[in-house]
């Protein structure tokens, strides 16, 4: 691969390093409806929402819009039920977020009156809010010059600076900070760091990174930009299979409640052993994956149970409400393919 050649340190240049990402950014940066406000409760939700699920995700399904739609306010997600707010989020994953929009939500309401904070010292203060999320809020919001380090921006640092440190290691990310304080710009710190995000999103990608076009190739010290970054070694990928029951009688459906709290509020389908399905009908398979398991997730047709059964925890809920339950996408994508 062609790369422009390295000219200008961006720690000694720093003034033409701001100029080429903001000239840039201004010109053509890329119009997402989280950037057409400089509301806090909005950017909050983006960049909580944004964490664990790709832009083209979210752009979409509209679920920001329609996230927003249904809690425009820190005092409407404050009052609203979990089971609502869990329904709202289903099919994003990572359930604790939401909770968490909540809990920040109540602190502001209680803490700060209903304001949010300027400071990303003070944001942090908040459920849920980290160095990142605390420094989009700051910058994107209220224009005050925050340190910011995403996936992305640990991307464009350690090519800017050829480093070979793991991003993901405590040394690693004491020194991603590190640049990102000495970097920040100060006179226009929403522009830089959207435009900084952004490099990283749509030049200095994981592959196939367009140095050629990149505003700030000439700052660039690395000639190896696809072995950059580097990070720890993945844990290995474990092997669940899941037996459920699909028990339906007289217009209803036998379901369980999720326990633990990473899906807790959630219904799913009963599970079972699998010497307990071992007579019953295979309806279908399917595959999920979440964090670091690949499940097989099993249905069998278990029609002949009354209606009086069903383990602790499990009970029949009517199929005309099955639409309004929360429920993880993968279990009623499955189920929805065999009712």
């Amino acid at each position: 691969m062609v790369k422009p050649r390295f000219e200008l340190d961006p720690l000694g240049e720093k003034e033409a390093f701001h100029s080429r990402l903001g000239v840039w950014f201004e010109r053509d940066g890329q119009s997402h409806p989280w950037r057409d406000t400089t509301d806090p409760w909005a950017i909050l939700v983006s960049e909580i929402m944004l964490q664990q699920t790709t832009v083209a995700a979210v752009r979409a399904g509209k679920r920001f819009e329609r996230f927003l739609a249904q809690f425009p306010t820190i005092q409407v997600i404050a009052e609203a039920p979990e089971e609502d707010l869990l329904k709202a989020w289903e099919g994003l994953g990572y359930y604790n977020r939401v909770r968490n929009l909540q809990k920040t939500a109540i602190a502001v309401l209680a803490t700060w009156g209903g304001q949010f904070p300027r400071r990303a010292d003070d944001l942090q203060s908040l459920p849920g809010v980290g160095p990142y999320t605390a420094g989009a809020i700051a910058s994107f919001a209220f224009d005050v010059p925050a340190p910011i380090v995403d996936g992305n921006v640990a991307r464009v640092f350690a090519r800017l600076f050829d480093d070979e440190s793991e991003v993901d290691s405590t040394e690693g990310r004491k020194q991603l900070w590190q640049w990102a304080h000495q970097l920040l710009d100060h006179e226009k710190p929403r522009v830089y760091n959207s435009a900084l995000m952004e490099t990283g999103q749509v030049f200095c990608r994981p592959r196939n990174p367009d140095c050629l076009s990149c505003p700030i190739a000439s700052f660039c010290r690395t000639s190896h930009p696809e072995d950059l970054p580097r990070k720890k070694a993945k844990r290995k990928v474990e092997a669940v299979n899941e037996h459920a029951l699909v028990a339906v009688r007289q217009g209803k459906i036998l379901l369980a409640q999720e326990e633990g709290s990473r899906r807790k509020g959630f219904y799913r389908l009963p599970l079972r052993s699998k010497e307990e399905v071992a007579d019953l009908e295979l309806l279908g398979t399917s595959k999920y994956a979440i964090t670091r398991y690949s499940v097989t997730l099993a249905l069998y047709r278990a029609s002949f149970l009354p209606l009086e059964s069903g383990k602790d925890g499990e009970d029949w809920y009517p199929l005309s409400e099955l639409n309004d339950l929360p429920m993880p996408s993968p279990v009623r994508r499955a189920l929805e393919s065999v009712l």
